[in-house]
Protein backbone atom coordinates (compact mmCIF):
# COMPACT_ATOMS: atom_id res chain seq x y z
CA UNK A 1 0.00 0.00 0.00
CA UNK A 2 2.80 2.70 1.23
CA UNK A 3 4.73 1.92 -2.19
CA UNK A 4 1.18 2.57 -4.37
CA UNK A 5 0.43 5.42 -2.34
CA UNK A 6 4.05 7.30 -2.61
CA UNK A 7 4.24 6.43 -6.64
CA UNK A 8 0.99 8.06 -7.42
CA UNK A 9 2.13 10.79 -4.74
CA UNK A 10 5.01 11.38 -7.12
CA UNK A 11 2.74 11.02 -10.08
CA UNK A 12 0.92 14.11 -8.71
CA UNK A 13 3.67 15.97 -7.84
CA UNK A 14 4.95 15.88 -11.19
CA UNK A 15 2.08 16.52 -13.18
CA UNK A 16 1.30 19.71 -11.07
CA UNK A 17 5.22 20.70 -12.06
CA UNK A 18 4.46 20.07 -15.42
CA UNK A 19 1.13 21.75 -15.69
CA UNK A 20 0.86 24.41 -13.19
CA UNK A 21 3.99 26.62 -13.91
CA UNK A 22 2.83 26.49 -17.70
CA UNK A 23 -0.63 27.79 -16.82
CA UNK A 24 0.85 30.57 -14.35
CA UNK A 25 3.80 31.93 -16.23
CA UNK A 26 2.58 31.12 -19.81
CA UNK A 27 -0.87 32.00 -20.07
CA UNK A 28 -1.89 33.85 -16.94
CA UNK A 29 1.75 36.19 -17.44
CA UNK A 30 0.73 36.85 -20.79
CA UNK A 31 -2.97 37.61 -20.07
CA UNK A 32 -1.27 40.54 -17.21
CA UNK A 33 1.31 41.62 -20.46
CA UNK A 34 -1.85 41.93 -23.09
CA UNK A 35 -4.32 43.70 -20.90
CA UNK A 36 -1.99 46.12 -18.60
CA UNK A 37 -1.20 46.62 -15.12
CA UNK A 38 -4.58 48.78 -14.38
CA UNK A 39 -7.23 45.98 -15.94
CA UNK A 40 -5.02 43.23 -13.83
CA UNK A 41 -4.71 44.96 -11.05
CA UNK A 42 -8.43 45.20 -10.43
CA UNK A 43 -8.71 41.30 -11.48
CA UNK A 44 -5.97 40.50 -8.93
CA UNK A 45 -7.59 42.68 -6.16
CA UNK A 46 -11.23 41.26 -7.15
CA UNK A 47 -9.85 37.62 -7.23
CA UNK A 48 -7.71 37.95 -3.66
CA UNK A 49 -11.36 39.24 -2.01
CA UNK A 50 -13.08 35.98 -4.05
CA UNK A 51 -10.22 34.59 -2.18
CA UNK A 52 -10.30 36.14 1.40
CA UNK A 53 -13.36 33.90 2.94
CA UNK A 54 -13.41 30.96 0.62
CA UNK A 55 -13.29 28.96 3.32
CA UNK A 56 -16.80 29.46 4.13
CA UNK A 57 -17.51 27.25 0.96
CA UNK A 58 -15.72 24.09 3.26
CA UNK A 59 -15.66 24.53 6.94
CA UNK A 60 -13.88 21.41 6.83
CA UNK A 61 -16.12 19.16 5.03
CA UNK A 62 -13.55 17.88 2.35
CA UNK A 63 -11.57 16.82 5.51
CA UNK A 64 -14.57 15.31 6.71
CA UNK A 65 -14.94 13.79 3.78
CA UNK A 66 -12.14 11.63 3.03
CA UNK A 67 -11.54 10.95 6.65
CA UNK A 68 -14.99 9.25 6.81
CA UNK A 69 -15.39 7.46 3.34
CA UNK A 70 -11.72 5.85 4.38
CA UNK A 71 -13.42 4.26 7.42
CA UNK A 72 -16.83 3.66 6.13
CA UNK A 73 -17.19 3.77 1.58
CA UNK A 74 -20.78 2.15 1.88
CA UNK A 75 -22.25 5.80 3.38
CA UNK A 76 -21.00 7.56 0.53
CA UNK A 77 -24.84 8.22 -1.06
CA UNK A 78 -25.73 9.24 2.09
CA UNK A 79 -23.03 11.50 2.37
CA UNK A 80 -22.79 13.22 -0.78
CA UNK A 81 -26.54 13.94 -0.80
CA UNK A 82 -26.18 16.05 2.47
CA UNK A 83 -22.98 17.57 2.50
CA UNK A 84 -23.79 19.22 -1.21
CA UNK A 85 -26.91 20.78 0.16
CA UNK A 86 -25.23 22.05 2.37
CA UNK A 87 -22.59 23.36 0.59
CA UNK A 88 -25.26 25.14 -1.51
CA UNK A 89 -26.60 26.65 1.63
CA UNK A 90 -22.75 27.57 2.25
CA UNK A 91 -22.24 29.04 -1.14
CA UNK A 92 -25.44 31.31 -0.69
CA UNK A 93 -24.20 32.55 2.44
CA UNK A 94 -20.70 33.25 1.26
CA UNK A 95 -21.73 34.70 -2.09
CA UNK A 96 -24.21 37.10 0.24
CA UNK A 97 -21.05 37.71 2.71
CA UNK A 98 -18.16 38.35 -0.38
CA UNK A 99 -21.22 40.89 -2.14
CA UNK A 100 -21.97 43.10 0.55
CA UNK A 101 -18.24 43.47 1.47
CA UNK A 102 -17.44 44.30 -1.94
CA UNK A 103 -20.07 47.23 -1.69
CA UNK A 104 -18.72 48.24 1.53
CA UNK A 105 -15.52 48.67 0.27
CA UNK A 106 -17.34 50.67 -2.64
CA UNK A 107 -16.64 48.39 -5.39
CA UNK A 108 -20.15 48.76 -7.96
CA UNK A 109 -20.42 48.19 -11.84
CA UNK A 110 -18.32 46.19 -13.80
CA UNK A 111 -16.10 45.34 -10.94
CA UNK A 112 -19.16 43.93 -8.87
CA UNK A 113 -19.75 41.47 -12.27
CA UNK A 114 -16.33 40.64 -12.67
CA UNK A 115 -16.48 40.04 -8.59
CA UNK A 116 -19.88 37.36 -9.43
CA UNK A 117 -18.13 35.51 -12.39
CA UNK A 118 -15.00 35.21 -9.85
CA UNK A 119 -17.19 34.12 -6.94
CA UNK A 120 -18.83 31.32 -9.29
CA UNK A 121 -14.94 30.09 -9.80
CA UNK A 122 -14.37 29.76 -5.82
CA UNK A 123 -17.31 27.37 -5.83
CA UNK A 124 -16.41 25.31 -8.46
CA UNK A 125 -12.66 25.41 -7.18
CA UNK A 126 -13.78 24.53 -3.75
CA UNK A 127 -16.56 21.90 -5.32
CA UNK A 128 -13.68 20.10 -7.79
CA UNK A 129 -11.65 19.53 -4.03
CA UNK A 130 -14.77 18.34 -2.70
CA UNK A 131 -15.06 15.38 -5.39
CA UNK A 132 -11.36 14.92 -5.21
CA UNK A 133 -11.91 14.19 -1.32
CA UNK A 134 -13.79 10.85 -2.52
CA UNK A 135 -10.80 9.91 -4.60
CA UNK A 136 -8.36 10.05 -1.54
CA UNK A 137 -11.55 8.64 0.40
CA UNK A 138 -11.42 5.90 -1.91
CA UNK A 139 -8.05 5.54 -2.47
CA UNK A 140 -8.30 6.47 -6.20
CA UNK A 141 -4.96 8.05 -6.43
CA UNK A 142 -4.22 8.44 -9.95
CA UNK A 143 -7.75 9.73 -10.58
CA UNK A 144 -7.21 12.40 -7.61
CA UNK A 145 -4.19 13.27 -9.98
CA UNK A 146 -5.74 13.48 -12.93
CA UNK A 147 -8.81 15.96 -11.81
CA UNK A 148 -5.97 18.01 -9.76
CA UNK A 149 -4.42 19.50 -12.95
CA UNK A 150 -7.17 18.90 -15.38
CA UNK A 151 -8.22 22.58 -14.80
CA UNK A 152 -5.11 23.93 -15.78
CA UNK A 153 -4.53 21.17 -18.10
CA UNK A 154 -7.64 22.93 -20.34
CA UNK A 155 -6.57 26.67 -19.54
CA UNK A 156 -3.60 26.42 -21.30
CA UNK A 157 -5.57 24.41 -24.20
CA UNK A 158 -8.31 27.00 -24.39
CA UNK A 159 -6.02 29.36 -23.33
CA UNK A 160 -3.17 29.32 -25.75
CA UNK A 161 -6.24 29.16 -28.65
CA UNK A 162 -7.47 32.42 -27.65
CA UNK A 163 -4.18 33.92 -26.99
CA UNK A 164 -1.82 32.77 -29.70
CA UNK A 165 -3.57 31.01 -32.51
CA UNK A 166 -4.81 32.46 -35.88
CA UNK A 167 -7.94 33.24 -34.38
CA UNK A 168 -7.12 34.92 -31.94
CA UNK A 169 -8.22 38.41 -31.14
CA UNK A 170 -6.40 41.50 -31.32
CA UNK A 171 -7.31 43.08 -28.18
CA UNK A 172 -8.26 40.49 -25.26
CA UNK A 173 -10.61 41.87 -22.14
CA UNK A 174 -9.99 40.87 -18.89
CA UNK A 175 -13.78 39.09 -18.42
CA UNK A 176 -12.61 36.49 -21.23
CA UNK A 177 -10.13 35.69 -19.08
CA UNK A 178 -12.48 35.19 -16.22
CA UNK A 179 -15.17 33.20 -18.58
CA UNK A 180 -12.43 30.52 -19.87
CA UNK A 181 -11.87 30.07 -16.17
CA UNK A 182 -15.17 29.36 -15.79
CA UNK A 183 -15.56 26.67 -18.60
CA UNK A 184 -12.08 25.32 -17.07
CA UNK A 185 -13.36 25.06 -13.41
CA UNK A 186 -17.01 23.75 -14.94
CA UNK A 187 -15.64 21.16 -16.77
CA UNK A 188 -13.36 19.72 -14.52
CA UNK A 189 -16.37 19.31 -12.14
CA UNK A 190 -18.27 18.01 -14.81
CA UNK A 191 -15.88 15.26 -15.82
CA UNK A 192 -14.72 14.50 -11.71
CA UNK A 193 -18.38 14.02 -11.33
CA UNK A 194 -19.16 11.72 -14.11
CA UNK A 195 -16.12 9.84 -12.90
CA UNK A 196 -17.03 9.59 -9.60
CA UNK A 197 -20.55 8.15 -10.07
CA UNK A 198 -19.34 5.58 -12.36
CA UNK A 199 -18.27 4.00 -8.49
CA UNK A 200 -21.47 5.27 -6.24
CA UNK A 201 -25.18 4.82 -6.79
CA UNK A 202 -27.17 8.34 -8.04
CA UNK A 203 -26.86 10.30 -5.66
CA UNK A 204 -29.60 12.68 -4.18
CA UNK A 205 -29.96 15.88 -2.59
CA UNK A 206 -31.00 15.79 1.39
CA UNK A 207 -31.27 18.84 3.84
CA UNK A 208 -30.25 17.35 7.40
CA UNK A 209 -29.71 20.53 9.75
CA UNK A 210 -28.11 18.29 12.49
CA UNK A 211 -25.45 17.05 10.04
CA UNK A 212 -24.88 20.65 9.19
CA UNK A 213 -24.57 22.05 12.72
CA UNK A 214 -22.46 18.89 14.05
CA UNK A 215 -20.20 19.68 11.03
CA UNK A 216 -19.68 23.41 11.72
CA UNK A 217 -18.99 22.49 15.39
CA UNK A 218 -16.48 19.95 14.62
CA UNK A 219 -14.54 21.82 12.07
CA UNK A 220 -14.38 25.73 13.05
CA UNK A 221 -11.14 26.03 14.71
CA UNK A 222 -9.50 25.11 11.32
CA UNK A 223 -12.03 26.99 9.25
CA UNK A 224 -11.27 29.97 11.96
CA UNK A 225 -7.29 29.32 10.70
CA UNK A 226 -7.88 29.37 7.34
CA UNK A 227 -9.65 32.52 7.33
CA UNK A 228 -7.07 34.03 9.26
CA UNK A 229 -4.37 33.28 7.57
CA UNK A 230 -5.56 34.20 4.24
CA UNK A 231 -6.53 37.21 5.59
CA UNK A 232 -2.81 38.05 6.49
CA UNK A 233 -1.58 37.33 2.76
CA UNK A 234 -4.08 37.94 0.49
CA UNK A 235 -5.46 41.42 1.49
CA UNK A 236 -2.50 43.47 0.25
CA UNK A 237 -4.28 43.45 -2.75
CA UNK A 238 -7.18 44.41 -2.06
CA UNK A 239 -6.32 47.54 0.44
CA UNK A 240 -3.82 48.36 -2.24
CA UNK A 241 -6.12 48.88 -5.26
CA UNK A 242 -8.88 50.06 -2.67
CA UNK A 243 -6.34 52.85 -0.80
CA UNK A 244 -3.97 54.36 -2.94
CA UNK A 245 -4.35 56.81 -5.67
CA UNK A 246 -3.48 55.12 -8.58
CA UNK A 247 -4.57 51.63 -6.98
CA UNK A 248 -5.44 49.41 -10.20
CA UNK A 249 -1.58 49.96 -11.68
CA UNK A 250 -0.24 49.36 -7.85
CA UNK A 251 -1.85 46.24 -7.51
CA UNK A 252 -1.13 45.30 -10.90
CA UNK A 253 2.66 45.89 -10.16
CA UNK A 254 2.22 43.68 -7.12
CA UNK A 255 0.37 40.85 -9.01
CA UNK A 256 3.90 40.79 -10.98
CA UNK A 257 5.92 40.10 -8.08
CA UNK A 258 3.40 38.22 -6.21
CA UNK A 259 3.16 35.44 -9.24
CA UNK A 260 6.18 33.69 -8.54
CA UNK A 261 5.88 33.57 -4.93
CA UNK A 262 2.03 32.53 -5.48
CA UNK A 263 3.62 29.13 -7.28
CA UNK A 264 6.55 28.67 -4.82
CA UNK A 265 3.96 28.73 -2.07
CA UNK A 266 2.04 25.99 -3.80
CA UNK A 267 4.75 23.44 -3.70
CA UNK A 268 5.70 24.56 -0.21
CA UNK A 269 1.97 23.37 0.90
CA UNK A 270 2.83 20.04 -0.66
CA UNK A 271 5.61 19.67 1.19
CA UNK A 272 3.79 20.51 4.53
CA UNK A 273 0.85 18.38 3.26
CA UNK A 274 3.84 15.47 3.88
CA UNK A 275 5.09 16.77 7.00
CA UNK A 276 1.53 16.71 8.43
CA UNK A 277 1.09 12.83 8.91
CA UNK A 278 4.01 12.07 9.89
CA UNK A 279 3.99 14.45 12.92
CA UNK A 280 0.51 13.60 13.83
CA UNK A 281 2.16 10.30 13.82
CA UNK A 282 5.20 10.79 15.78
CA UNK A 283 4.00 12.90 18.45
CA UNK A 284 2.02 9.83 19.60
CA UNK A 285 4.91 8.11 20.03
CA UNK A 286 8.39 9.95 20.42
CA UNK A 287 8.91 13.43 20.90
CA UNK A 288 13.06 12.54 20.28
CA UNK A 289 11.53 11.40 16.44
CA UNK A 290 9.20 14.55 16.30
CA UNK A 291 12.54 16.75 17.03
CA UNK A 292 14.86 14.73 14.50
CA UNK A 293 11.89 15.11 12.15
CA UNK A 294 11.86 19.12 12.55
CA UNK A 295 15.40 19.55 12.28
CA UNK A 296 16.06 17.22 8.85
CA UNK A 297 12.69 18.82 7.45
CA UNK A 298 13.62 22.45 8.56
CA UNK A 299 17.79 22.10 6.83
CA UNK A 300 16.12 20.65 3.68
CA UNK A 301 13.29 23.32 3.25
CA UNK A 302 15.06 26.15 4.68
CA UNK A 303 18.44 25.59 2.81
CA UNK A 304 16.69 24.99 -0.56
CA UNK A 305 14.44 28.32 0.03
CA UNK A 306 17.63 30.09 0.81
CA UNK A 307 18.89 29.41 -2.64
CA UNK A 308 15.53 30.51 -4.19
CA UNK A 309 15.63 33.41 -1.94
CA UNK A 310 19.24 34.78 -2.95
CA UNK A 311 18.74 33.59 -6.74
CA UNK A 312 15.78 35.52 -7.43
CA UNK A 313 16.28 38.67 -5.22
CA UNK A 314 19.96 39.03 -6.98
CA UNK A 315 18.73 38.61 -10.52
CA UNK A 316 15.16 39.88 -9.73
CA UNK A 317 15.71 42.24 -13.05
CA UNK A 318 16.70 39.07 -15.40
CA UNK A 319 13.54 36.89 -14.03
CA UNK A 320 10.57 39.25 -13.91
CA UNK A 321 12.34 40.34 -17.71
CA UNK A 322 11.29 36.62 -19.04
CA UNK A 323 7.79 37.00 -17.71
CA UNK A 324 7.10 40.70 -18.64
CA UNK A 325 6.88 43.49 -20.89
CA UNK A 326 7.46 46.56 -18.11
CA UNK A 327 9.43 45.57 -15.03
CA UNK A 328 10.89 48.49 -13.66
CA UNK A 329 8.06 49.66 -11.22
CA UNK A 330 7.99 45.60 -9.98
CA UNK A 331 11.47 44.69 -9.17
CA UNK A 332 11.72 46.29 -5.28
CA UNK A 333 7.85 44.63 -4.86
CA UNK A 334 9.09 41.54 -5.87
CA UNK A 335 12.35 41.32 -3.89
CA UNK A 336 10.79 41.80 -0.80
CA UNK A 337 8.01 39.32 -1.53
CA UNK A 338 10.88 36.96 -2.62
CA UNK A 339 12.67 37.44 0.88
CA UNK A 340 9.35 36.80 2.22
CA UNK A 341 9.39 32.84 1.53
CA UNK A 342 11.83 32.44 3.87
CA UNK A 343 9.56 33.14 7.11
CA UNK A 344 6.90 31.54 4.96
CA UNK A 345 9.00 28.61 4.89
CA UNK A 346 9.77 28.32 8.86
CA UNK A 347 5.72 28.38 8.83
CA UNK A 348 5.25 25.26 6.37
CA UNK A 349 7.09 23.43 9.33
CA UNK A 350 6.17 25.11 12.55
CA UNK A 351 3.07 25.90 11.49
CA UNK A 352 2.46 22.13 10.59
CA UNK A 353 3.94 21.01 13.68
CA UNK A 354 1.35 22.88 15.77
CA UNK A 355 -1.19 22.00 13.56
CA UNK A 356 -0.61 18.53 13.88
CA UNK A 357 -0.30 18.52 17.63
CA UNK A 358 -3.97 20.49 18.36
CA UNK A 359 -2.97 24.10 19.12
CA UNK A 360 -5.31 25.47 16.98
CA UNK A 361 -5.56 28.09 19.75
CA UNK A 362 -1.81 29.64 19.27
CA UNK A 363 -2.03 29.65 15.41
CA UNK A 364 -5.35 31.62 15.57
CA UNK A 365 -4.13 33.88 18.14
CA UNK A 366 -0.53 34.28 16.20
CA UNK A 367 -2.63 35.01 13.15
CA UNK A 368 -4.87 37.58 14.72
CA UNK A 369 -1.77 39.43 15.62
CA UNK A 370 -0.59 38.98 11.85
CA UNK A 371 -3.54 40.37 10.69
CA UNK A 372 -3.32 43.26 12.53
CA UNK A 373 0.17 43.90 11.73
CA UNK A 374 -0.52 43.87 8.12
CA UNK A 375 -3.28 45.51 8.19
CA UNK A 376 -1.49 48.43 10.10
CA UNK A 377 2.08 48.68 8.42
CA UNK A 378 -0.31 48.64 4.64
CA UNK A 379 -2.24 51.72 6.25
CA UNK A 380 0.98 52.95 6.91
CA UNK A 381 2.83 52.31 3.56
CA UNK A 382 0.91 51.75 0.79
CA UNK A 383 -0.46 55.33 0.15
CA UNK A 384 2.58 56.45 -0.26
CA UNK A 385 4.97 53.57 -1.44
CA UNK A 386 2.39 52.34 -3.23
CA UNK A 387 3.06 48.16 -4.38
CA UNK A 388 6.41 48.43 -2.47
CA UNK A 389 5.01 48.78 0.52
CA UNK A 390 2.12 46.23 0.51
CA UNK A 391 5.38 43.99 -0.33
CA UNK A 392 7.16 45.38 3.06
CA UNK A 393 3.58 44.45 4.71
CA UNK A 394 3.87 40.87 3.75
CA UNK A 395 7.63 39.90 4.31
CA UNK A 396 7.10 41.94 7.94
CA UNK A 397 3.92 40.09 8.36
CA UNK A 398 5.08 36.97 7.38
CA UNK A 399 8.09 37.15 9.62
CA UNK A 400 5.97 38.06 12.41
CA UNK A 401 4.06 35.00 12.60
CA UNK A 402 7.16 33.01 11.74
CA UNK A 403 9.35 33.94 14.62
CA UNK A 404 6.41 33.32 17.51
CA UNK A 405 5.37 30.15 15.72
CA UNK A 406 9.62 29.40 16.01
CA UNK A 407 9.38 30.62 19.55
CA UNK A 408 6.34 28.77 20.72
CA UNK A 409 7.82 25.89 19.28
CA UNK A 410 11.33 25.72 20.63
CA UNK A 411 9.78 25.74 24.57
CA UNK A 412 6.43 24.03 23.21
CA UNK A 413 8.77 21.04 22.63
CA UNK A 414 11.69 21.72 24.04
CA UNK A 415 13.79 22.67 21.12
CA UNK A 416 17.77 22.60 21.44
CA UNK A 417 18.75 25.90 20.64
CA UNK A 418 22.44 25.37 18.60
CA UNK A 419 24.31 27.88 17.28
CA UNK A 420 25.56 24.95 14.56
CA UNK A 421 22.32 25.43 12.36
CA UNK A 422 22.41 29.18 12.30
CA UNK A 423 26.09 29.29 10.94
CA UNK A 424 25.84 26.65 8.67
CA UNK A 425 22.90 29.08 6.90
CA UNK A 426 25.08 31.92 7.67
CA UNK A 427 27.96 29.75 5.41
CA UNK A 428 25.73 29.22 2.63
CA UNK A 429 24.54 32.83 2.15
CA UNK A 430 28.12 34.14 2.54
CA UNK A 431 29.40 31.66 0.07
CA UNK A 432 26.44 32.53 -2.14
CA UNK A 433 27.65 36.00 -2.40
CA UNK A 434 31.15 35.31 -2.82
CA UNK A 435 30.33 33.46 -5.94
CA UNK A 436 28.01 35.53 -7.09
CA UNK A 437 30.89 38.56 -6.91
CA UNK A 438 33.41 36.01 -8.13
CA UNK A 439 31.38 35.07 -11.49
CA UNK A 440 28.89 38.89 -11.69
CA UNK A 441 29.99 38.58 -15.35
CA UNK A 442 29.77 35.62 -16.69
CA UNK A 443 26.23 34.91 -18.50
CA UNK A 444 25.44 31.79 -16.51
CA UNK A 445 25.93 33.21 -12.78
CA UNK A 446 22.51 32.07 -12.29
CA UNK A 447 22.78 28.81 -12.66
CA UNK A 448 26.43 28.87 -11.41
CA UNK A 449 24.63 30.27 -8.05
CA UNK A 450 22.42 26.96 -8.33
CA UNK A 451 24.70 24.25 -8.70
CA UNK A 452 27.38 26.09 -6.24
CA UNK A 453 23.99 26.76 -3.67
CA UNK A 454 23.08 22.75 -4.11
CA UNK A 455 26.60 21.17 -3.64
CA UNK A 456 26.78 23.71 -0.47
CA UNK A 457 23.63 21.65 1.19
CA UNK A 458 25.48 18.62 0.78
CA UNK A 459 29.39 20.32 2.26
CA UNK A 460 27.41 21.87 5.74
CA UNK A 461 24.93 18.63 5.81
CA UNK A 462 22.15 21.00 5.58
CA UNK A 463 20.81 17.48 3.55
CA UNK A 464 21.51 14.36 5.22
CA UNK A 465 20.09 11.54 3.01
CA UNK A 466 20.59 9.24 6.07
CA UNK A 467 18.25 11.26 7.71
CA UNK A 468 16.09 11.50 4.70
CA UNK A 469 15.41 7.93 3.96
CA UNK A 470 14.41 7.53 8.11
CA UNK A 471 12.19 10.25 7.08
CA UNK A 472 10.96 8.08 4.57
CA UNK A 473 10.34 5.30 6.51
CA UNK A 474 8.99 6.57 9.44
CA UNK A 475 6.02 7.76 7.04
CA UNK A 476 5.16 4.51 6.60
Amino acid sequence: MQRIFFSNLLLMVLLNLLVKPIALFGIDATVQNRVGPENYGLYFSLLNLSVLFNTLLDLGINNFTTKNLAQEPEKIKKYFGRVFTFRLLLFSFYSIFTFSLAVFLGYSGKPLYLLGFLILNQFLVLSIAYLRSHFAGFHFFKTDAFISILDRFLLIIVGGLWLFSALAPEKIRIQEFIWIQTFCYATTLVVGFLLLIKHIERPYLQWDFKFGFQLIRKSWPYALLVVLMLLYTRIDGVMLERIHVNGAYEAGVYAQGFRLLDALFMFGMIFAGLLFPIFSKQLKQSQAVVLDLVKTSANLLLGGIIIIVFVTTYNSPLILGWIYNDINDAIGPFQFLMLGFFPIGMNFIFGTLLTANGNLMVLNTISAIGIAANITINLILIPTYGALGAAVATFATQGVTAIAQFVYCVYKFDIPRRPAGLLKIGGLILGLYVVSYTFEKEPYLMLIQIVIGVISLFILSLIDLKALKKLFISSR
